[in-house]
């Protein structure tokens, strides 16, 4: 009798794994079920049921309440980019930790929950809770078919999961309980894991998909891709999707890939999820009181619609690089009408997939450039894209440079203009009223090329430009004046060096003067947090060119003098490093930033050994337990307002 159990558990589960996990049924419902009942006849007669047995599965008598438990490894959350900025700033963190590869894998919305193992056999099942204990919640988890009772793997074992509701039984589910409508997927996989009855689990037929190892006893796994192998051979549910990756472009091209795959799969999904790969970089890199260092949630949180590319032109930005940009039918994202959509360079294009009369994703999030995710679907019209051989705008030779193109001449007129255009811009000098077009229009009639032109201009410089009356003249040479005073982060921004973005140019910012900036070191560049080797190497070059060197000069001369307002003695936050944290209800980061650094301070990015002082505001995140575990200071929004005020 005992030998016949054991057979049709093995037939049983092997079959549920198909079903479940693989989504490839071999049999027939009628079968399993005809196996199943005479399984449950023979544990009736023998008064034993095997530790593996599917009918453990079912679910039992409702619980009075959920026990707690302690994990044995506590189960940290994840920090979250949801700009490329915060992308980019992350993956040069890990790169200087140490060389290795990464994962992208999607990020599920559902209910995050722990199984553990002893000897080989399921014992327990609890909810993430606060980290280190979560409520009990075996009972329900057991009501689920996409994880093994028992595994090969005899040491003790913990393993990571999402609990998550298919879309499609969602849809299923709400029409066959129209007095019991569940509102959406992440809520309903929740609801069932947390609900006391294990029946009520059941009926929703929920899921668990697996990501994460988070304890081994006896000989841990060294990287991501081995402990999804691990996953995949004991029989736990895991996504198809997963790529490993050797570089930023590719991670990027990766979280695209799960943008546009997102809409067609079966999951709730919010956004994709970047790892170290590799456990040494991992162990350097630590983690925060929340947050391990070496992962990171790319979060979705643009608006994105489909349309058709109608041809494709080239840009030639203030760098050289040439991007392709595509006109496309018009779609209305985020409050605007968008006709044009970028990629980011050759490569990118050709990975994407991206053909002219070819169906696309384009993104746009708040003020940034709408993008092209990649392709949906292609016509028998469907043309590919020509690689240019020759600059379209000055016909110089394009030089190529991995996935990129570009152009080399420094005088080809669209790459002055974009370079004048970021000078320009509100985050770096902000000259009010200073477009591209009139940058263009200035470029071509008054042979206005460099930064210090701009200082240059008077009223006669406007005689005989359309448009350019005595009050529009006098309102923009007014605000080129205004920007001689400016904080010296936004300078180094404005000056456009390859690979300095706002994060970084407020890193460098810290060191208290441009003449510091410009005398670093290779070596102590790569120091600073969020600045990696290739960026270091773009800075040294930058400050060694004798171009670049005389046009600081110049602006100096003219009176552009970007860390006047960090000098100013006897300012509040006079020799202060304060980062901010949170939002403020009494005014905007940037103009928080804006405040500090008039008042004699420099505004951080992130919270180092450097920091003086931290001001946390409403849903203040990993800085402020950073600054609280490194005794660093740490102010409320009223007392910052109070600071200002009385000093």
């Amino acid at each position: 009798m005992k030998d016949r159990m054991r057979e049709l558990v093995d037939i049983l589960n092997k079959w549920a794994y198909e079903y479940y996990v693989l989504d490839n049924p071999s049999v027939a419902d009628r079968e399993y079920d005809k196996l199943y009942d005479e399984l449950r006849e023979l544990e009736r007669e023998n008064g034993v049921v095997l530790p593996d047995s599917p009918t453990r599965r079912v679910g039992g008598e409702p619980v009075k309440a959920f026990g707690k438990h302690a994990h044995i490894a506590r189960l940290y959350s994840l920090d979250k980019a949801v700009t490329d900025d915060e992308l980019s700033a992350f993956f040069t963190r890990v790169q200087k930790a140490g060389n290795t590869d990464f994962t992208v894998e999607y990020k599920y919305d559902g209910l995050t929950v722990c199984l553990t193992y002893e000897n080989g056999e399921f014992v327990r099942a609890t909810t993430r809770g606060n980290g280190v204990e979560g409520e009990d919640v075996t009972e329900q988890v057991l009501t689920v078919h996409s994880f093994p009772l028992t595994i090969s793997y005899k040491g003790v074992l913990e393993v990571r999961g999402e609990a998550v509701m298919r879309l499609s039984r969602l849809k299923e589910y709400n029409e066959l309980h129209p007095d019991d409508q569940l509102k959406n997927a992440r809520n309903a996989a929740a609801g069932a894991v947390r609900n006391l009855d294990p029946k009520a689990t059941a009926s929703r037929k929920i899921d668990i998909l697996f990501y994460d190892i988070n304890y081994m006893s006896e000989n841990p796994l060294k990287s991501q891709t081995e402990e999804r192998e691990f996953l995949k051979r004991e029989g736990f549910a895991t996504f198809p999707y997963f790529k490993l990756c050797k570089d930023y472009d590719e991670v990027k091209s990766a979280i695209d890939e799960i943008e546009i795959g997102r809409k067609q799969i079966d999951y709730l999904t919010d956004g994709a999820v970047v790892k170290a790969n590799g456990e040494e970089v991992r162990a350097k890199m630590g983690y925060t009181d929340k947050f391990p260092r070496w992962a990171i949630a790319y979060k979705f949180e643009a608006e994105e619609a489909e349309s058709e590319v109608l041809r494709v032109f080239w840009q030639v930005g203030r760098t050289g690089k040439l991007t392709p940009l595509a006109e496309i039918e018009p779609v209305e994202l985020a409050g605007a009408t968008v006709r044009r959509a970028t990629l980011n360079n050759y490569g990118d294009l050709m990975k994407k997939d991206v053909k002219v009369h070819s169906r696309v994703l384009v993104r746009r999030s708040n003020e940034v450039i709408p993008e092209i995710l990649g392709a949906v679907s292609h016509t028998e019209g469907s043309v590919p894209v020509e690689k240019p051989q020759t600059c379209p705008f000055c016909g110089s030779e394009i030089k190529e440079s991995g996935a990129n193109l570009f152009c080399p001449n420094r005088e080809c007129p669209p790459r002055v203009v974009q370079k004048l255009t970021h000078f320009c811009t509100k985050n770096a000098m902000d000259i009010e009223g200073m477009s591209e077009a009139t940058l263009t229009l200035l470029n071509e009639k008054k042979a206005v090329k460099n930064f210090s032109d701009l200082y240059l201009l008077n009223e006669e410089s406007f005689e005989g430009l359309d448009g350019f009356g005595k009050k529009k003249t006098e309102n923009l040479l007014s605000a080129i004046r205004k920007s001689k005073n400016i904080p010296l982060d936004r300078f180094i921004y404005a000056l456009g060096i390859g690979g300095i973005g706002r994060v970084a140019s407020r890193d460098l910012a810290a060191f208290g003067s441009l003449e510091k900036v410009a005398a670093l070191s290779e070596e102590e560049l790569i120091a600073v947090e969020n600045v990696g080797e290739i960026t270091a190497r773009a800075v040294a070059e930058y400050f060694r060119d004798g171009e670049n060197k005389a046009e600081i000069e110049k602006l100096t001369s003219l009176g552009v003098a970007p860390f006047a307002k960090r000098q100013a003695a006897g300012g509040k936050f006079a020799g202060q490093i304060v980062v901010l944290t949170g939002s403020l209800s009494s005014m905007s980061r940037s103009e928080a930033q804006k405040i500090i650094e008039e008042e004699g301070g420099v505004s951080g990015s992130s919270v180092t050994g450097k920091t003086t002082l931290v001001v946390a505001g409403e849903s203040a995140g990993s800085k402020l337990d950073k600054a609280k575990k490194a005794g660093i200071p740490v102010i409320g929004e009223e007392e910052f307002l109070k600071l200002l005020t009385n000093g």
